[in-house]
């Protein structure tokens, strides 16, 4: 009787000693496939390369999809531990401490089929309707500018549908990841937009951490650290790779 007891004593021990080495992450986000995409096995590149990263450092990743703008202030004040995929903005720097980057997405605006639009900075815009998303990171300077009006509306394909209408004249993403969402969900729009030969910016993806979290230094840490091991050990490009990228 004393060995049994002995034996699930030291097993209790065990069990309480591996639940201490394991730490959760929470992380929320909208989807934006292909990076975060609800219907993949995996979740997306996103989640399966921040999930690969915090593994190697003993952590689990929580993900759970809830709309962009929401799933930021609940980081922003420590509710949730991450933003997997962030945009980096002066704005945002003072409340999110940021990863090294894992990804980078080139925006391009997305114009009708046949408009002779290009874009060749701010001041191309001048006079035009651009559709944003809202809550999304574009930048100080595209935000702050004069040249154009913004139309902010909560998904990518409302600003479609607005462009195809002649609601809007313009729309902006990273063009892997609008051509996947509008073929997933409305493939018929795809042979009525074209891209930009030209893109407004190269924005690197980033892992962030709320400044109100007392954690946050020890999280983006354990990122970078990572981030690092997977890039070494060939886990990253096999991701990459594993999506056509």
């Amino acid at each position: 009787m004393k060995k049994i007891t002995l034996v699930l004593i030291i097993l209790f021990i065990s069990v309480t000693i591996s639940s201490a080495q394991t730490k959760i992450v929470t992380s929320a986000s909208d989807p934006w496939p292909p990076f975060v995409d609800p219907d993949h096995p995996k979740m997306g590149i996103t989640i399966e390369v921040v999930t690969a990263a915090f593994k190697t450092q003993g952590y689990i990743l929580k993900h759970k999809i809830i709309p962009w703008s929401r799933a930021e202030q609940m980081v922003k004040r420590g509710k949730i531990d991450i933003l997997p995929n962030t945009w980096k903005t002066d704005k945002r720097k003072s409340y999110l401490l940021y990863s090294k980057p894992y990804a980078y997405n080139k925006i391009k605006f997305i114009k009708r089929k046949g408009a002779g639009f290009e874009y060749n900075g701010l001041k191309s815009l001048k006079g035009k309707k651009v559709g944003i998303i809202r809550g999304y990171g574009y930048g100080d300077e595209f935000m702050n500018s004069k040249h154009f009006k913004r139309f902010p509306v909560n998904n990518l394909i409302l600003n479609i549908r607005k462009l195809v209408a002649k609601r809007i004249d313009l729309t902006l993403e990273d063009e892997i990841v609008a051509k996947n969402q509008i073929s997933k969900k409305e493939p018929k729009l795809l042979s009525k937009i074209e891209f930009t030969k030209k893109y407004i910016s190269s924005k690197g993806l980033h892992v962030t951490c709320g400044l109100k979290n007392p954690s946050h230094r020890s999280i983006i840490m354990a990122f970078n650290k990572g981030l690092k091991k997977i890039k070494s050990n060939g886990t990253l490009k096999k991701i990459f790779k594993s999506y056509g990228l």
